[in-house]
């Protein structure tokens, strides 16, 4: 009988590890919009102001942005605040939206992430071979840096995943270890 107990236990120790790991990196991430108008902004007044610009300083707009999206998705995913399709979600109670999050989980979002490492694996190593800069004269030299994005990106939500199934998995099965999303409420809005 010690053993589902302790299963559950090593299970809800994992997810708030896990969650703990996603919030702190998603707050270090949600700093890099400052940064993303910043660049922003020197772009438009270089450009406008002074009829000067940087192909590389352009380019620096979009390596942010890549980014911020590649590395918050998990975070988003662990806040629970990424784009839902199923209408009818909000309505479920707390045992339906578990099961919804666990087969969801299982059946698309990890299968989904493991063909994009499967599709992408070549196409970044091959980047990193060739040492991928910008095809711009004077752009970015680091292309494979942010090509290797994808592949973080994957593996940041697996393991988000997986802390989503262990939790929805707690909630059905062991009520007594299920962790609550008490982090959501209070870290929206702030940085």
């Amino acid at each position: 009988m010690s053993h589902p107990n302790s299963l559950a236990a090593f299970l809800a120790s994992f997810v708030r590890h896990q969650n703990s790991l996603q919030n702190r990196l998603g707050q270090v991430i949600a700093w890099g919009n400052l940064s993303l108008v910043l660049i922003a902004a020197l772009v438009v007044i270089l450009r406008y102001g002074f009829d000067t610009g940087s192909i590389a300083l352009q380019q620096s707009v979009m390596y942010n942005h890549a980014f911020l999206f590649m590395l918050g998705i998990a975070y988003t995913y662990q806040l629970d605040k990424h784009v839902r399709v199923d209408v009818f979600y909000a309505n479920y109670s707390d045992r339906r939206k578990a099961w919804v999050n666990l087969l969801g989980t299982l059946l698309f979002t990890l299968p989904a992430m493991a063909f994009i490492i499967w599709a992408g694996w070549d196409y970044v190593a091959i980047s990193w071979q060739i040492q991928e800069g910008s095809a711009e004269t004077g752009g970015i030299a680091y292309l494979y840096l942010l090509k290797s994005l994808i592949i973080i990106m994957a593996v940041l939500v697996i393991s988000q995943a997986i802390s989503v199934a262990c939790q929805s998995g707690l909630k059905l099965f062991a009520p007594n270890y299920s962790i609550t999303q008490e982090s959501a409420d209070n870290m929206e809005g702030k940085l």
